[in-house]
């Protein structure tokens, strides 16, 4: 069978590299793909971003079922188009995906079906916005009600982080946020106190297939400092997540979702991410709904999978997740990501890339930012690499993965020291 991943990331690479897994697989094709999938002789790159035209290019290759990755052509309406003509594809419609695309829709789903969330308020007027947050204080949280690429959130410690905030997003959109319809709109919503988790599912309308548990690091400096990022690291399982908070996210949040969005008429399909804040006792709230596998997520949670990812992708997109039993590694996996200089805000592209090691069943340097051009590899994003290693206990995949990064250069590359902290010092204390 062909098989067609859509995107470009870290993310689509580990897809890719673990659907090229299979026997049943003929070819895997990545569209548009990235050095690191130019360079692996089990994927083919394909030049195609416009919808129509990979739709008709699938239709003529007869591709078997179609993965998608990132958030902007879920948003844009790939699986609508999709499957108008008839092509397996796995990933919400463009209806659902607004979870995800609209913060607003999002908020106010969740209010509706009752699930566990932070209060809040959408405004579109800056003076309201700046005003509500005069009167409510700090710390508080600005969200973009639009595609942000995992930029589009500012925790504000301060009034004036907050009030920064909201010029940035109603004012000068300094993000690049891809508004919704009705120009740009931001939610504010109370602080979480917490440990946040990355929740997620496969859905195929219906049913649930729970992915491994994970955690990423979003600050961009080690002791989560700096600003937030797109993610700059990430490991599975997470430990926060227990038996007991495990069962009351399904129970809480997973379910009452995939419920209320077929009861609301849109099903869900495709990969579910709930960001979870989990407080000390155990009570997880949804901070927000992705409709996509995390990046950096997504890359120690393929290491981990040992189920035939093609079965179970075929297994979604015939309403059949039920019939599937994931099996995954029992050893952690851990993931450094390797960012640009200048990232998040300015990152610099088209340095050389040096060092890159061969793939091992311990260790993989999946890409995400980064174009091969006459035979170099190049950095093309913010967010350029990231180097993930499964080994016995998070310390040791924690090395492993330091080990490899430390051999890589290019020039202002930068990478945290510290993936994986928190879970380390949770084993620590439960020795």
């Amino acid at each position: 069978m062909k098989v067609l991943v859509v995107g470009g990331g870290g993310r689509e690479h580990a897809l890719a590299w673990k659907l090229a897994q299979s026997d049943k697989v003929q070819q895997v094709y990545v569209a548009p793909g990235n050095g690191g999938t130019a360079r692996d002789p089990n994927l083919v790159n394909l030049p195609i971003t416009d919808i129509p035209a990979l739709r008709a290019w699938a239709q003529a290759e007869k591709i078997g079922v179609t993965v998608v990755g990132p958030e902007g052509p879920l948003a844009a309406g790939i699986v609508d188009e999709f499957r108008a003509h008839g092509l397996r594809i796995f990933g919400p419609t463009k209806a659902a995906a607004q979870l995800e695309s609209s913060k607003a829709f999002s908020k106010a789903f969740m209010k509706r079906h009752g699930i566990p969330t932070a209060a809040y308020e959408t405004f579109t007027d800056p003076a309201a916005a700046h005003a509500y947050v005069d009167r409510v204080g700090a710390p508080i949280v600005v969200k973009a009600d639009g595609l942000a690429a995992g930029k589009g959130v500012v925790v504000a410690m301060s009034l004036a982080e907050a009030h920064e905030a909201i010029d940035f997003m109603l004012v000068d959109n300094t993000l690049g946020v891809s508004h919704n319809e009705g120009g740009a709109r931001v939610v504010i919503e109370e602080f979480l106190q917490g440990e946040e988790a990355s929740f997620i599912v496969m859905c195929d309308g219906k049913n649930v297939a729970t992915m491994a548990t994970s955690q990423d690091h979003k600050r961009l400096l080690d002791g989560d400092e700096g600003p937030n990022t797109g993610g700059m690291g990430a490991y599975s399982p997470a430990p926060v997540v227990t038996a007991e908070v495990h069962a009351r996210a399904m129970r809480e949040i997973i379910l009452p979702t995939i419920r209320g969005m077929e009861k609301d008429g849109i099903p869900f399909t495709g990969f579910l991410y709930a960001g979870l804040m989990i407080d000390a006792a155990g009570h997880p709230k949804t901070l927000e709904f992705n409709c996509r596998m995390g990046d950096p997520e997504t890359q120690p949670i393929m290491m981990r999978l040992k189920t035939d990812l093609l079965e179970v992708m075929l297994a979604a997109t015939a309403g059949q997740l039920d019939t599937m039993e994931l099996e995954w590694d029992r050893r952690p996996a851990l993931g450094v990501v390797i960012a640009a200089a200048g990232y998040p805000m300015n990152p610099r592209k088209g340095d050389a890339i040096t060092g890159l090691p061969k793939d091992s069943d311990d260790a993989m340097v999946f890409h995400a930012g980064t174009v091969e051009k006459d035979g170099v590899i190049l950095s093309a994003g913010g967010r350029v690499l990231c180097v993930t290693a499964l080994a016995d206990s998070v310390k040791q995949a924690q090395q492993r993965a330091y080990d490899v990064a430390r051999g890589i250069h290019f020039d202002g590359m930068q990478y945290r020291r510290d993936i994986g902290y928190r879970a380390i010092k949770a084993m620590g204390r439960n020795e």
